[in-house]
This record gives C-alpha cells, sequence and structure tokens, in this order.
C-alpha cells in the first residue's frame, strides 16, 4: 500500500509501505543534477568519480566546541518552542557537567530587545516576547555563521564541532538534495553552502550535527563534495542526525508554552544524550553498548523509540546505506523474518527493531511485509514507527551487504561514517543531572 504527502510547493511524494515499493523518495530535476530515484533492479547511482583515500578516525570524536542556530526567520514563525529547546540544550550541557556558556548560541533576532518570540497565553491569544536566552551571543543569521567559523579557525580548529539547529527548513523541489535552513531577517543557508563553508575548518576536524527542522534529512548530503552524492565524500570527517527525511515536514514548532506536552526529535535525542527528559524526569539509559557513555548513535536510536511523532529520523550513515539500495535488497530483507535480518545489527539497532516490533504487536518470526499485511496501524505515529522499522531493517541488511562484498574503499566511508557517529560530548569525569529550569 502507499500514503501520499504533499510538500508545501505542491510536490506530490508516494511513501511506499509494501516490499514492491521504493527505496527513497524522487527528487524533481529540471536539469543538471542527478535524479535520486531508484525504481529498478539496476544499482543505486554511486559516485561517478574516483574516491579519495578517507582517513580513518582514531577514536570517536568528543565534541568541545559547539554551536547553537535557533528560532524562525520572523516573528511569525518564531514560536516558543524553538526558544525552549535552545534552553533545554543548555540544561542538557549543564547535565553532563559543562557549562552553558561554552556553548556559541544565536537565536532569532537575538540581543535587541525587540518581541519576536510567539507564543500563547490566556485563552490560545497569540503573544510575543523578547528572546530569554542565557548566554546568547547574537542573531541567528548567516553572517553570525560565519563570524563563528572565522572564530574558530583562528582560536582551536582542531576541536571536534557539533552543530544544533533548532528552526525552520525549507524544501528545493528542484533539488532535495540542497534543501535550505530559514534564518533569521530571511537568510538562509543551503546544503551545499553549509558544507562548503564547512571547509574553512581544517580537514582533520570533526564536525557533528543534530537537526530538527522540516526536510532535515537533506543535510545528510553535506558529507558530499558539492552537496553530490555521485561526487565523493568529503575528507573533512563528518556525520550528523536529523528529525526526518529529505522529503518530509518534522513536527515540534509550536507556539504553546507547555513543554510536557512537547514531542519532537531533539526532546528527544537529548534525553537519550543526558539520561534527563526536558521537564527534569530520569529516563532509561540509552547505553546499549554499555561502554559507560552515551553515544550520538545511542541516543538517535532511544529517539526513534521514544518520538511519539510521525518524523522518521535518519542519519548519515544511515542515508549514505539506503542510497547504495537496490529495489531487490528492499524486497528481500522485508521479506525475511525480522528477528534473521536484526541479527547482524549493532546493540542500539537491535533496541530499535525488538523496541519496534513490540509498540506495532508484529511477530518477530514473521517478515516486515507479513506482519504489515496482517497489522494495519491505527494512528499516523504508528504509521510512522512501521516505516522507522521498515527504515531499521535496510539499515541492518545493507551495512552487512557492504561488508560482505569488501569493497574497501566503500568500507572505508562506512567505517568512518559510524565511528564519527558513536562520537559524544567531551564531558568531565563525574557528570551530574539538574531538574528543568533556566541555566
Amino acid at each position: 500500500m502507499t500514503r501520499g504527502f504533499r510538500g508545501k510547493n505542491g510536490l506530490a511524494v508516494l511513501l511506499c509501505v509494501g516490499a514492491l515499493g521504493c527505496v527513497r523518495a524522487p527528487v524533481i530535476e529540471d536539469g543538471g543534477d542527478d535524479d535520486e530515484w531508484v525504481s529498478s533492479e539496476e544499482e543505486a547511482p554511486g559516485v561517478s568519480e574516483p574516491q579519495p583515500p578517507i582517513e580513518a578516525l582514531v577514536a570517536p570524536p568528543r565534541a568541545s566546541n559547539f554551536l547553537v542556530m535557533g528560532g524562525g526567520s520572523e516573528p511569525a514563525r518564531n514560536e516558543i518552542a524553538l526558544e525552549k529547546n535552545v534552553l533545554y540544550f543548555q540544561r542538557t550541557l549543564r547535565a553532563l557537567g559543562l557549562a552553558p556558556d561554552s556553548a556559541s548560541i544565536y537565536f532569532a533576532n537575538g540581543n535587541d530587545g525587540k518581541a519576536t518570540v510567539r507564543y500563547l497565553g490566556e485563552g490560545s491569544r497569540e503573544l510575543f516576547k523578547a528572546p530569554e536566552v542565557p548566554h546568547l551571543k547574537g542573531p541567528a543569521t548567516l553572517e553570525q555563521f560565519l563570524g563563528w567559523l572565522e572564530q574558530s579557525t583562528q582560536g582551536s580548529p582542531q576541536r571536534p564541532v557539533f552543530i544544533y539547529f533548532t528552526g525552520h527548513g525549507g524544501l528545493n523541489g528542484r533539488n532535495l538534495n540542497n534543501n535550505h535552513l530559514a534564518l533569521w531577517d530571511s537568510d538562509t543557508l543551503t546544503v551545499r553552502a553549509f558544507g562548503l563553508f564547512l571547509g574553512r575548518l581544517p580537514s582533520t576536524t570533526p564536525v557533528v550535527t543534530v537537526m530538527s527542522q522540516c526536510y532535515a534529512g537533506s543535510f545528510a548530503n553535506f558529507i558530499y563534495q558539492d552537496a553530490n552524492p555521485r561526487r565523493p565524500v568529503v575528507a573533512q570527517p563528518r556525520c550528523g542526525f536529523f528529525a526526518t527525511v529529505e522529503y518530509r515536514p518534522s513536527v515540534g514548532c509550536t507556539p504553546e508554552v507547555n513543554e510536557a506536552d512537547y514531542r519532537d526529535y531533539s526532546s528527544s535525542f537529548f534525553a537519550g544524550l543526558a539520561g534527563v527528559s526536558r521537564t527534569g524526569s530520569a529516563v532509561g539509559s540509552a547505553d546499549r553498548d554499555g561502554d559507560g557513555r552515551v553515544s550520538y548513535a545511542e541516543a538517535h536510536a532511544f529517539a526513534k523509540v521514544d518520538g511519539e511523532t510521525t518524523d522518521l529520523p535518519v542519519s548519515t550513515s544511515e542515508a549514505w546505506l539506503q542510497r547504495r539500495a537496490r529495489v531487490g535488497d528492499l524486497r528481500r530483507f522485508l521479506s525475511t523474518p525480522i528477528l534473521e535480518v536484526s541479527r547482524t545489527g549493532r546493540p542500539e539497532q537491535r533496541f530499535v527493531v525488538e523496541s519496534l516490533v513490540r509498540r506495532l504487536h508484529f511477530v518477530p518470526e514473521r517478515s516486515w511485509v507479513e506482519n504489515i499485511e496482517t497489522t494495519t496501524p491505527e494512528t499516523e505515529e504508528s504509521d510512522a514507527y512501521a516505516m522507522r522499522l521498515r527504515m531499521e531493517l535496510l539499515n541492518i541488511g545493507m551495512e552487512q551487504k557492504v561488508r560482505e562484498a569488501g569493497d574497501s574503499q566503500a568500507l572505508a566511508v562506512l567505517d568512518r561514517l559510524l565511528q564519527c557517529e558513536r562520537g559524544s560530548w567531551d564531558t568531565p569525569p563525574v557528570s551530574a543531572t539538574v531538574p528543568a529550569g533556566s541555566p
């Protein structure tokens, strides 16, 4: 069966839920760029030029240079939930033993005192207030982003970077590989420009991103030269985690004030990373491999299970693997018993599969296709859970296929992406959790 979605610009996309459907959503191109649609048994497109040698990471990067960009492009799109996301990020820093002022934070109109944050007061009356973010450095504009880059190159340019974006994203109907961030005062930042600007940092500086905007999955392409999946992966170690795929909007931008009602990717990601929800309560440990720390990949896995939303979270390694899949691969992995496919998964992947199987009341000894034919998701959220399980099985199956193929070039790219995604924050040896509230 299929389900339809229509983007803001009228682009219709079919979400194929059966085994005879899509590997990735189509990209409409009017010329110049490559078509990403996989509709036959032919191998999915790879790079069309030689991949330079990929240097392996000695260890998972531990971020110490933090950047936060947040807010809407104008007051009407500058919801209070975005401001509260930034405050939660600061509380997460503190929960892991880091100082909230250790991050460079740029939000909406910055410190000019103008009332730009939209929220609902009594009787759902629309009101506006000035941003109230401690340690705020300025507005979330392209100029400020470039200024932060310049400072980073002059200071300690080798420090691993962690970039968090909480705002709005724009859909590029001509090329979904190159969507954009909507910054304050109508500034925009495309995937291509983002990757190009990050190239100002040393090629050995790891960069990790967490993005929660609509159509965020497009930014998984910042690992490629010119954000073009047919071009080689850049020398700089890059990876990221995204609220949803490139052709779908995300949830979470609300003017509602009560954080207990918030359901979005970054809420779940940071809860998994620190073990503390945005309302200050403890959550179950996301440390699936038992090494005493929560990696980005483990926080991402936690978010896939925790987030009761219609989002379809994806990481750079997952997007890279899915892009290499053929329709035949999709049929095989979705027609094989779920237990058999998941056996080769990493601990956090098996956690995702087992958790989603329980939520969906699937039978793990049967295949995804057999389960979906006899179990109809009752809500949009449970439909998203089924799609997340589908994606996870494809991720596990494709990684096994790549490893069995033994292509040294492909393995070098995959292993570096996975090593990057196993990174974490450079936290002090003793961490303490804190209740919700202002940093």
